[in-house]
């Protein structure tokens, strides 16, 4: 795949569809306990988009996760669409709901330090604590 290409993904009712050009191929994973709250185990996103198409908005229900973030999902099935970062008003959406990510590579891990003992993702790969991450961009712990 190249950058250029689009990829499309809905959640499981398809009330919502999203249409996305990604930086790079390439999934991250966030182990912060807020992600493991919100989806049982650890985010999975693609980078950061701030050019997004979606239809389907009037379905999309928004949480102020913290000062700086908000997390998308869809109000009529309850899928998990988006991490929101208001700083840089850009998405980063969830790796499953595109199957045009399956060949994507494993990046980058954050929040290393709150993972819990019970999975690992193979590979080599950067991985930051949550100060790391804090620090890497220049936000609180909201």
């Amino acid at each position: 795949m190249t950058t250029d290409s689009k990829l499309e993904g809905q959640c499981l009712c398809g009330t919502v569809t999203v249409r996305i050009v990604p930086p790079d191929p390439h999934v991250d994973a966030c182990h912060c306990r807020m992600c493991q709250r919100w989806g049982g185990s650890a985010l999975l996103s693609l980078r950061m988009v701030t050019d997004p198409d979606i239809t389907g908005t009037e379905h999309i229900g928004r949480y102020a996760s913290s000062d700086w973030a908000e997390r998308g999902f869809c109000r009529q099935c309850g899928t998990h669409l988006f991490f929101f970062y208001k700083p840089k008003a850009s998405y980063s959406f969830t790796a499953g709901l595109f199957g045009g990510a399956a060949d994507f590579t494993m990046t980058e891990e954050i929040f290393i330090d709150e993972k819990p003992g019970y999975y690992d993702f193979a590979g080599e790969r950067e991985r930051l604590t949550g100060p790391e991450v804090m620090a890497k961009f220049g936000v609180g712990n909201s």
